[in-house]
């Protein structure tokens, strides 16, 4: 079945964005990039941005939530609601730091082990999915371009780790 064309008006640069082609295109481009990561998750019982925390947990083993927090730069009561589901389904557990009460550890369990490679797996068939048509070097120079675009938004920003 061939896609019918996207409708001109929804497509069209809005004229309040005429200054930022680029921004207005990055913008629909992240938020498809969204959309389609949603739709991989889903299969693996995910929220869009749980994935994150499981691959900060899977890579650093337990650490505090704090510190998960600052990690995934997400608000501290989201990252919170997302804890407390991938606590239910079994994937993270949470318990008091031994070294600071107040404190909170959280890890992946081992019953997570097996999410670890269905989120690879959803990842591969993202990268392969969006970037159908490019070649190698396109590849290489998107993510290059890329790179240098979230070094500009991150010093805008303020937050950008190991840069000056």
């Amino acid at each position: 079945m061939k896609a019918e064309p996207a409708d001109p008006a929804c497509t069209a640069l809005p004229s309040a964005a005429l200054g930022g082609p680029v921004s207005h295109a990055l913008s629909r481009v992240a938020r498809l990039h969204r959309t389609a990561a949603g739709k991989l998750l889903k299969g693996l019982g995910l929220y869009p941005g749980q994935e994150f925390l499981m691959m900060c947990l899977w890579d650093s083993g337990a650490v505090r939530q704090s510190e998960l927090i600052k990690a995934v730069d997400l608000d501290p009561s989201t990252v919170t609601k997302m804890l407390q589901r991938l606590e239910q389904t079994g994937h993270v557990r949470r318990r008091p730091d031994p070294d600071d009460r107040r404190a909170v550890l959280v890890e992946a369990t081992d019953a997570s082990c097996a999410l670890h490679s269905d989120v690879q797996r959803a990842w591969t068939d993202l990268e392969e999915h969006t970037l159908t048509g490019l070649g190698p070097a396109e590849r290489a120079e998107l993510t290059r371009l890329l790179a240098k675009v979230e070094e500009n938004l991150c010093r805008e920003a303020g937050d950008c780790p190991g840069l000056p």
